[in-house]
């Protein structure tokens, strides 16, 4: 959706009805490309921030694409792509400059279809919707349980500056808008049936100043208060979801197990059945106490449980788990440290969260339960919660306890954390920010489930606080690069 002309508004406050707008931007189609390239940093910067959104190959609709140029940006990733708006002249010029392109005249307030889409893009077009919630409404009919709606939108605190830069020939002048704030479109998503899964702030400065708009933008924007003043709002919402009582999925628990042999058996026994289906998968990480020799026992000893056993191919936990993962067969992926300090009967619960959708990607969290004493050392309980709060700030979801080991997904989100493992690559012993950079990277809904934490009956932990407390913070410095300052 364009955002203004050099048409003379005296009489803007007049416009109020639609037929008024769509003539409005008509008449803006032929110097919105000129007025968009004395704009080219703010909408550079847009363009690249959805690219770092969208998943390559995923299907887009931008509603609002005015004259193309976001469409054909996206286009070079998301070749499935289509972009519609309600002005006819803007739609000619898209077609003229960008012809292999499917573009379409079309309302966001009456758009429909038989097409769904996995991303649909509003972005600088609710403040020119006459109703927004009716369009909101009429996103359902073109969204899939795991479509994602991205909206960006002015911050309110700058139209003063925004209508004193039209004033002054600054910026392109445009009809009078809703300046609607973060919560308003938060409100009016709920109300047409979406949840926000994250949002955020973009861009102090929408000029280029070498170094300065830099600084700004990429870094102070993203500080505390310093957010405060940004230009940009955007969102990121999902469908809310409808449980799925039709369907009985099954599970695959993947137990990582070095040293736990004392464990093993335990493991089996305690793990309830859930779904249509459970599979134990056992990933063995070069033991010196008998782990495999006690898996391959144990898993002889109970032929009617399905038990899978590996070795893993390389070191770390974070091996073992993708190692697991690889050759599981469940709908859902669960992960179950050997060390049994969460309890395997907790399961379930995390099976249900997952059925339910409450989440995408559900995360164990032990910080919030009274723990058993010796179960985690007071300088560990410290540093847990500190870095929960760094990463609840970096990943844009409230995240409790980064490091707990039980965590559960679908495969087939796995799968798309799978492929997209190239942008952040093999960075992680751990496995567990692998996972949670990867889901927030697809936007999943990442949300945390309690559980009791308690002191391990057999062998000792592989934990070391200080070695591993230093790459926690590697951790952090590598999603601030990756994730946040982009």
């Amino acid at each position: 959706m364009p955002v203004g002309t050099n048409l003379n508004l005296s009489t803007a406050g007049d416009i109020v009805n639609k037929q008024q707008i769509r003539e409005c931007f008509d008449k803006m189609a032929a110097e919105r490309d000129r007025w968009r390239r004395r704009g080219a940093y703010y909408h550079d910067d847009i363009k690249s921030f959805l690219r770092f959104l969208i998943p390559a190959d995923a299907s887009v609709l931008e509603i609002g694409c005015a004259t193309g140029d976001v469409t054909a940006y996206l286009a070079q990733q998301n070749p499935r792509i289509r972009g519609i708006d309600f002005s006819p002249a803007m739609i000619e010029v898209a077609r003229k400059k960008y012809p292999s392109l499917d573009f379409a005249v079309a309302d966001a307030e009456e758009v429909a279809g038989k097409e769904t889409y996995d991303y649909l893009i509003l972005s600088d077009v609710v403040g020119f919707l006459s109703d927004v919630q009716l369009a909101f409404d009429r996103l359902r009919a073109i969204s899939h349980p795991k479509t994602r709606v991205i909206i960006t939108s002015y911050n309110h605190i700058w139209k003063p500056a925004v209508l004193l830069a039209e004033k002054l020939n600054l910026k392109m002048p445009q009809p009078l808008d809703n300046w609607l704030t973060a919560m308003d479109l938060e409100q009016l998503l709920y109300l047409a049936g979406f949840e926000v899964v994250k949002r955020g702030q973009r861009m102090l400065i929408p000029k280029y100043i070498p170094l300065v708009s830099t600084f700004l933008n990429r870094y102070l924007a993203q500080l505390p208060f310093w957010r405060t003043f940004c230009l940009v709002h955007y969102c990121v919402a999902r469908p809310r979801p409808v449980r799925e009582t039709c369907i009985n999925p099954s599970v695959s628990v993947i137990i990582p197990a070095r040293n736990e042999r004392g464990n093993i058996e335990a493991a089996v026994q305690r793990l309830p059945s859930m779904g249509s289906h459970t599979e134990i998968v056992f990933v063995e990480g070069h033991s010196s106490d008998n782990t495999w020799e006690e898996i391959l026992r144990v898993k002889n000893k109970y032929p009617n449980i399905e038990i899978k056993a590996t070795k893993q191919d390389g070191e770390g936990k974070g091996n073992a788990v993708r190692n697991g993962f690889d050759i599981a067969h469940g709908d859902i992926l669960m992960i179950l440290d050997a060390d049994l300090t969460v309890r395997p009967e907790m399961l379930p619960r995390f099976f249900e969260a997952a059925l339910r959708r409450d989440g995408d990607f559900i995360n164990g969290s032990r910080l919030v339960y009274p723990m058993e004493e010796e179960s985690m050392r007071a300088l560990n309980v410290v540093g847990n919660k500190l870095f929960s709060l760094a990463f609840s700030w970096l990943l844009e979801q409230p995240i409790k306890d980064t490091l707990c080991g039980t965590k559960v997904l679908w495969k087939e989100d796995y799968e798309k954390i799978k492929r997209g493992r190239s942008f952040f690559g093999d960075f992680d012993p751990f496995g567990d920010f692998d996972l949670l950079f990867g889901a927030a990277k697809l936007n999943l809904k990442i949300i945390d489930l309690p559980v009791q934490y308690q002191a391990r009956t057999y062998g000792a932990t592989n934990i070391s606080r200080f070695k591993h407390g230093w790459l926690l913070l590697k951790m952090c410095v590598f999603a601030m690069r990756k994730i946040k300052f982009i």
